[in-house]
């Protein structure tokens, strides 16, 4: 996760560089803010909170307010939009007694970050959400664990009522499944409420809470230049029409000749995307049956990029075979699932 920190008081700068090292120590990337008289080693300074707070909140996983609750709602509130989409929120007093999650508790991650606070700093978690406190199934703090996309907000919560209210929720998945439900879900294709696990959607229920795996991996080749516009309009063309979303797309992989191509960097850096390159030798040892082109294979040294790669980055099957659009090609593959509980 990336994480912006700030903090308002001497305590808390003091605070703060506990948690970011612990923070950082876990693979996250921390930075800590605070006012000029408050700046030392390791701590940026804050000109202003509101633009603190715009840029944090457009570009950070989660954003930690050390100070008041009230600092943390009115700084955030401007930005609001649902906690499909916003960061994790989290406020803990420059005392370090209490880790308030604010918004984005589940999906956003705020409710076990404040735990992760709490354990490292010797606070108290201040948990609030129905399901937690009731010790019941989350859906959407489940589907976040598991990099699942909740694409009907609306269902989740019919899901999370339908469960603290003693109802049965069914159950139906596309991919293996190992493990036992949980309690109050089961295994049916039909009902009032149920979960739906697929790369495509059917109303299996009357409100379905439809998942979706981020299990694909595009694989691109384009000539030299290609601007990142081109590559969107491209990937769209390649998945019309086959019931794939590009909510479900974690990868874009492609040969090593374009690891600095401008376009692809730009693609999946506007995606939220991984991005991953291979030789043209570790192409050419994937197993399968692939689109060959003479002139690529003149060009890069292997007779084809993307379909070959889309399946070595996902370690998968491909979905969609070589596409060509304007000068680049897309291939998509996903990966192999198994759902667990």
């Amino acid at each position: 996760m990336r994480i912006e920190c700030v903090a308002f008081t001497s305590n808390g700068v003091q605070l703060g560089l506990r948690l970011i090292s612990f923070l950082q120590q876990e693979g996250n990337l921390c930075r800590l803010s605070a006012p000029l008289k408050y700046v030392k080693k390791d701590v940026d300074p804050l000109d202003s909170l509101a633009e603190w707070t715009a840029s944090a909140f457009e570009k950070a996983d989660a954003l930690i307010f050390i100070g008041a609750c009230g600092i943390a709602v009115r700084s955030i509130a401007p930005y609001l939009k649902s906690k499909f989409h916003d960061p994790a929120v989290v406020a803990i007093d420059d005392c370090n007694r209490f880790a308030v999650p604010l918004v984005s508790g589940h999906i956003g991650g705020a409710n076990s970050l404040a735990e992760k606070i709490a354990f490292a700093v010797g606070a108290q978690a201040v948990v609030t959400t129905a399901t937690d406190r009731n010790g019941v199934f989350a859906v959407d703090t489940w589907a976040a664990k598991q990099d699942f996309c909740v694409m009907r907000p609306e269902a989740a919560k019919a899901v999370s009522a339908a469960i603290l209210n003693g109802d049965p929720v069914g159950f139906y998945c596309d991919f293996p499944l190992e493990g036992e439900l949980p309690a109050g879900v089961v295994k049916k294709s039909k009902g009032a409420v149920g979960i739906r696990i697929a790369l495509s959607y059917e109303a299996n229920f009357e409100q379905t809470c439809w998942l979706l795996p981020r299990i694909l991996t595009l694989g691109i080749g384009c000539k030299r230049g290609t601007s990142r516009e081109t590559i969107e309009k491209a990937v769209r063309y390649s998945v019309q029409g086959k019931s794939l979303y590009m909510e479900s797309v974690r990868n874009v992989a492609s040969i090593d000749k374009k690891g600095d191509e401008i376009g692809i960097f730009e693609y999946c850096k506007a995606n939220r995307l991984f991005s991953r390159f291979f030789t043209a030798e570790q192409l050419l040892q994937v197993k399968g049956a692939f689109t060959s082109s003479a002139f690529v294979q003149n060009t890069v040294g292997v007779g084809n990029v993307c379909e070959r790669a889309a399946v070595l980055a996902s370690g998968g099957t491909l979905l969609v075979r070589k596409t060509a659009f304007s000068g680049v090609t897309v291939a998509v593959a996903a990966a192999p699932l198994v759902v667990r509980f």
